[in-house]
């Protein structure tokens, strides 16, 4: 596996801490897509990595980042495949845009950029990612905490293994009908009307955190030419993912701490989800965070930021 690093930049020693400019930023190259990141804190501190939810990027850590460092973490963040700043690729049958393609570029990421095994912390998306990681790639992660940990097939029973022409059946289908999808005009539409806003609106409990910078973090990217095919890759990837990378049967794998934080009033992923975590993990941790939706660490950060320290803190000193 070869990459390429850029190196951090020399004109900021002292990056921000707070906004979604947070941390001192760099590029990865890693086969063959180039990844956004970014870092704030000490690298003599044990390695923190933030990933963020779907149609967000590492900016949407912007409350959290300089908190957790403040208590003793390197933070690092990254843009997954197809969000933020990072590529954006258009679909291949062979190397498919879904959650074990985004653990794949964690590893790396642990492994080139990092050098060492860390923390990860997930929001939505990012929470499936860093679970997909820790069980595929145990030695490079320490601990997870999924905030929340969506994935529908953990509402849906467990069914036998299709036979092949019926796999074969349903990839043609969604390929052809995700294909169909006028994308290319649904994208920037919705990314430059009131549409957006009404997305944001279910992620969150209260408008509050609805402001100018939340916009443009998750507008800018949609605006890029290539984000209709990232999104169409995506929505094929994660539709035709084997079984074995869907939420119930990693948890059964996975074998390090988790910590789940769900918001008590989440619109997009039904709290009921939560309590089944427990039936393929027994040994998780859930907390439900009260008054929160779909993003609890940036829409009450203060309290995100304390829960995963707690918990951060008891685990070390176990």
């Amino acid at each position: 596996m070869s990459a390429t690093l850029q190196p951090l930049p020399l004109s900021d020693p002292q990056p921000d801490a707070a906004g979604a400019q947070w941390g001192a930023h760099s590029s990865w190259h890693w086969q063959g897509h180039h990844c956004h990141w970014r870092v704030l804190g000490s690298r003599d501190q044990p390695a923190l990595v933030l990933l963020h939810g779907f149609g967000a990027a590492s900016g949407h850590w912007r409350h959290n980042a300089a908190a957790l460092a403040e208590a003793g973490w390197c933070v690092y963040a990254i843009d997954l495949v197809g969000f933020g700043a990072s590529s954006q690729p258009a679909h291949r049958r062979h190397r498919p845009l879904d959650n074990r393609l985004w653990a794949r570029q964690v590893q790396g990421f642990l492994e080139q950029v990092v050098q060492g095994p860390a923390v990860l912390v997930g929001n939505s998306l990012g929470s499936l990612v860093a679970v997909t990681c820790a069980v595929f790639f145990p030695q490079w992660v320490l601990a997870v905490v999924a905030a929340p940990l969506p994935d529908p097939t953990l509402l849906m029973p467990m069914g036998r293994r299709r036979r092949p022409w019926r796999r074969r059946l349903q990839r043609r289908l969604v390929v052809v009908l995700c294909r169909l999808l006028p994308l290319e005009l649904l994208v920037p539409l919705i990314a430059r009307t009131p549409l957006l806003d009404l997305g944001l609106c279910s992620a969150y409990s209260s408008p509050a955190p609805l402001d100018r910078e939340l916009r443009r973090l998750v507008a800018k990217p949609a605006l890029r030419p290539q984000a209709p095919q990232a999104l169409r890759a995506m929505s094929i990837g994660m539709a035709l993912r084997p079984r074995a990378a869907t939420a119930a049967p990693l948890l059964q794998r996975m074998r390090q701490p988790l910590l789940v934080l769900w918001g008590s009033q989440d619109r997009l992923v039904p709290v009921a989800i939560s309590q089944r975590l427990g039936q393929h993990k027994p040994d998780l941790e859930l907390q439900l965070l009260p008054h929160l939706g779909h993003c609890p660490h940036d829409e009450r950060p203060g309290l995100f930021n304390r829960a995963l320290l707690q918990w951060l803190q008891r685990r070390a000193s176990t």
